[in-house]
């Protein structure tokens, strides 16, 4: 399995182009030994690809998240999905995590990859991704060009994993929040609850969150007090995704541009953060994880 390395005085990351073009690790080395930024996994020799499950960050395309009903309707006529993962009964993700990607360039600092699938339906799409290490950051640009026959709605985003330690703290201004029916599905827009308001950095709730959030400010800020290190997010998206199951030692952030199940929505593809793209015609999205070491004494700053 190819593993390139990514590196420069501050940051360490390793992409996995068969492996989704996703990510193994995101590592803090400016100040001593490898902190992970994001969850890490560690790559043995020889090893096959590993699961999305188990990566420390993946693309979201041609949709984020699940449609539900077997699909949607678009300009008067239905478009039929299936299911694309064992055990869930909507599909989930797009397809972009199904597949292998390819090198188109790649530097000491930087990577290009590319996913042809033009073959694909009902989305058939060409999709570019770019990881590029910035000083104490790392860029993430995500692009998908339309390549069928016909117009339809598109939505771009990043599912990364983070561990949960006893203290971390997550900020993320919302407006409101989406309340959780069967099979993941969102039922209405909700006021925050008290406990999911992170406009003021605070822990990740006990009793557990899977649940996406509309009318984000694009910036996120989550700090580790064990190691010091905080991450702030910037991102050119709306809407973010928490999961945080109970007792786990994991938690996802994951900034998305539309809702969980956007396309059969009330407002539909226009309401809901999705964009339709003509045949030919493309969108992009980014994401930038900025990183830094916090003083231990006296704590992070405000």
């Amino acid at each position: 399995m190819q593993v390139i390395s990514l590196r420069n005085a501050r940051l360490h990351a390793e992409v996995l182009p068969s492996a989704a073009g996703g990510l193994a690790r995101l590592d803090w080395i400016a100040d001593g030994p490898a902190q992970p930024v994001l969850r890490a996994l560690d790559i043995a020799p020889g090893a096959a690809p590993p699961t999305t499950s188990q990566l420390a960050c993946f693309p979201l395309v041609p949709w984020s998240n699940r449609i539900g009903g077997g699909g949607f309707t678009f300009a008067g006529r239905h478009v039929a999905l299936s299911p694309n993962r064992r055990g869930e009964p909507c599909p989930i993700h797009g397809d972009g995590w199904q597949h292998p990607w390819t090198v188109q360039a790649q530097s000491p600092t930087g990577v290009s990859l590319c996913l042809d699938r033009r073959g694909g339906t009902p989305f058939s799409y060409h999709a570019q991704l770019r990881y590029v290490l910035v000083e104490a950051g790392l860029r993430v640009s995500l692009q998908v060009t339309n390549a069928g026959n016909t117009a339809l709605p598109f939505g771009l985003g990043l599912h990364p994993w983070f561990e949960r330690s006893a203290g971390v703290t997550l900020r993320a201004r919302a407006r409101r929040a989406w309340s959780r029916g069967s099979g993941g599905l969102p039922l209405d827009e909700i006021a925050l609850p008290v406990d999911w308001d992170f406009s003021a950095a605070r822990g990740l709730p006990q009793d557990g969150v899977d649940n996406a959030f509309s009318g984000w400010d694009g910036k996120a800020e989550i700090e580790w007090p064990e190691t010091s290190i905080r991450l702030g997010i910037r991102a050119d998206m709306g809407y973010y995704i928490l999961y945080a199951p109970p007792g786990a030692n994991f938690f996802c952030f994951e900034p998305v541009d539309h809702a969980i199940n956007a396309h059969n929505l009330v407002g539909g593809a226009a309401g809901n953060g999705l964009t339709v793209l003509a045949p030919g015609q493309s969108l992009q999205r980014q994401v930038t994880f900025n990183v830094s070491r916090a003083e231990r004494q006296g704590g992070f700053p405000a």
